[in-house]
């Protein structure tokens, strides 16, 4: 069976597979691959012979065939090679010589993920362009501030005087480097070839140097991995933020695991790339308040007292600047933050 007459549906996010009038199945995208574990030695068999022959699949093929009309189920409780997940499901009929009838299936969670993804992006650059606005408005005045009191100081006679200017110089300097930090992000990367793992094991000896005491820094990775094109510094800053979020949240008493893995036929952004690489970073503290998820990378939240809320902006930052993506899941004792950056292609985008 030729494929060219389902060409463009092998790109799809979203499963897709096409059966003819006898309900034997003749297409199936990659998507539809992953999701209900069908393959192409398939293809030729019955959809029941293929899947369960209860399975909302089909029963939904043989409506659309039989009445030649077009059903949509939403919410639908499906059996799946990721466990139960909540789809919607349309099947329609088709009048080709190359099947009869289409089937797509949307998983529930992954529209949301794509109208979060979208929200944050969005609120995300907005707050960039208000924090950089900002912090230029305030780093002039704020040099003026520093530069008026190593003057006085100068001046002053009195030793318990000169220590009030000095905590204003000493104050003054510590929201300088706050307001670099904030306008460190706007730079874009410096791209050159590297290895992920050494960028990770840079962060692991970093974080152990910072917390040698009861830290545990474990490795899982895949050494078959390829090279990346990325900013070496930018990964490195973006990794430790994390780690540091992870090693902060436990009190410095806990495990971290550094998993890498390749993952195949990703949308990152809303582009298609073949390969991508996923790094995992996984803790095992208190997790995430509820109140805190929602707003997570936004700058200046933080659930620490004293915290600058940061680290995770900038760790968000710099992945979207390489084109990927940075999402959590996160319970008491178990925490996961997965990075996906693209292996190839994004850098045309530039």
């Amino acid at each position: 069976m030729s494929y060219t007459a389902f060409s463009g549906l092998e790109f799809l996010d979203d499963a897709v597979i096409a059966v003819a009038a006898d309900s034997t199945l003749v297409y199936v995208n990659p998507a539809a691959t992953d999701l209900l574990g069908l393959r192409q030695d398939d293809i030729g068999m019955t959809l029941s012979a293929c899947l369960e022959p209860h399975s909302p699949i089909v029963s939904a093929v043989i409506t659309a065939c039989t009445e030649n009309i077009s059903i949509t189920e939403h919410e639908l409780l499906l059996s799946t090679n990721h466990g139960d997940v909540y789809v919607t499901l349309t099947a329609s009929p088709i009048e080709t010589s190359a099947a009869a009838a289409l089937v797509e299936i949307r998983q529930m969670d992954q529209q949301r993920k794509i109208v979060n993804e979208a929200r944050l992006q969005a609120q995300q650059q907005a707050n960039r362009e208000l924090i950089r606005n900002l912090a230029h408005e305030i780093k002039n005045p704020l040099g003026g501030i520093r530069g008026a009191a190593q003057l006085l100081s100068v001046e002053l006679a009195s030793p318990a005087l000169k220590e009030y200017t000095q905590v204003i110089i000493e104050e003054s300097q510590r929201l300088q480097r706050l307001l670099d930090r904030l306008l460190t992000p706007h730079r874009l990367p410096k791209l050159t070839e590297l290895n992920i793992h050494e960028v990770l094991e840079r962060v692991r000896s970093l974080a152990l140097a910072e917390t040698p005491n009861g830290l545990a820094v474990k490795r899982d990775y895949d050494t078959s991995l390829p090279n990346l094109i990325a900013d070496q510094e930018q990964l490195i800053q973006a990794v430790l933020n994390i780690v540091r979020n992870a090693v902060q949240a436990m009190a410095g008493v806990g495990e971290i695991f550094l998993r890498t893995r390749i993952a195949r036929q990703v949308t990152l952004n809303r582009r298609r790339f073949p390969l991508a690489l996923q790094i995992q970073i996984i803790d095992n503290g208190p997790g995430i308040p509820e109140s805190l998820k929602e707003t997570l990378f936004y700058p200046l939240v933080s659930g620490r007292p004293g915290g600058t809320g940061i680290g995770l902006h900038l760790a968000h930052t710099f992945v979207i600047q390489h084109h990927g993506t940075i999402e959590f899941e996160s319970r008491p004792g178990l925490t996961c933050f997965s990075l996906l950056l693209p292996l190839n292609g994004w850098q045309d985008a530039h």
